[in-house]
């Protein structure tokens, strides 16, 4: 007896029906990949923003504690330009120097994990300070800083870094906006907060953060309030 395989076991794909199946996977590939490549971006993106988010939080920190050293605080001008030039910074970190030779601002490097000031992963807080009635530190001022990729200064020679002051846009999103990444010439990071010592007085306080009160017009009653004097 001749045993005859059945013409299933002998059947398979034809080469029409392997390319069609190709094709269809190729238009399932490009449909999902910029949604792969969006969630990617997004959440490098994310962990730059956290990154320079602890920097910012460290960097107040060490002006607390003084282990960083007072930035410029100016008297009349709150907020300087973003920085520009070729920035150097030690290796392990701290106070920056630029050749643009800034006065209204201090940079200062957090290293990445590996690498120094140079990676990506490292930033670069620009701190000011201001205070309307002294350029001291012991009578408090208000701390403003603006965090950016350390990597950003290496694009070109005396790169233009932007800021809320001229481009309108305060910082990066946390977030891409599209498949790229976004500009890292953009600070990640924009933070304010008051800065005080153990000689910051409460008449200090008063001086500097009171408000102006505008003259009572002359047909209105005289009122005092003492608490508004300080």
């Amino acid at each position: 007896m001749i045993y005859h395989p059945s013409p299933s076991s002998q059947s398979g794909f034809t080469i029409v029906e392997s390319l069609v199946a190709v094709i269809v996977a190729g238009i399932l590939l490009a449909a999902i990949a910029p949604v792969i490549v969006l969630s990617v971006a997004t959440r490098v993106q994310a962990k730059r923003v956290e990154l320079a988010t602890d920097a910012s939080k460290s960097y107040i920190d060490g002006i607390r504690t003084t282990k960083i050293s007072d930035p410029p605080i100016s008297t009349t001008q709150p907020l300087p330009d973003a920085p520009s030039g070729t920035l150097t910074c030690p290796s392990s970190g701290g106070v920056c120097s630029i050749s643009s030779t800034p006065t209204s601002y201090q940079l200062y490097c957090f290293p990445g994990d590996t690498g120094g000031c140079t990676t990506d992963k490292a930033m670069i807080v620009q701190a000011f300070g201001y205070n309307p009635t002294s350029s001291s530190a012991q009578y408090g001022y208000k701390l403003g800083l603006r965090v950016y990729r350390a990597d950003a200064f290496n694009k070109t020679n005396n790169i233009t870094l932007k800021a809320s002051k001229d481009t309108g846009i305060n910082k990066q999103l946390p977030f891409t906006g599209g498949i790229g990444l976004t500009s890292s010439q953009s600070p990640l990071v924009e933070v304010t907060t008051e800065i005080s010592n153990g000689t910051t007085t409460f008449s200090n306080f008063c001086s500097r953060l009171k408000q102006s009160t505008p003259s009572p017009s002359p047909t209105s009653s005289p009122t005092t309030n003492s608490q508004s004097q300080c």
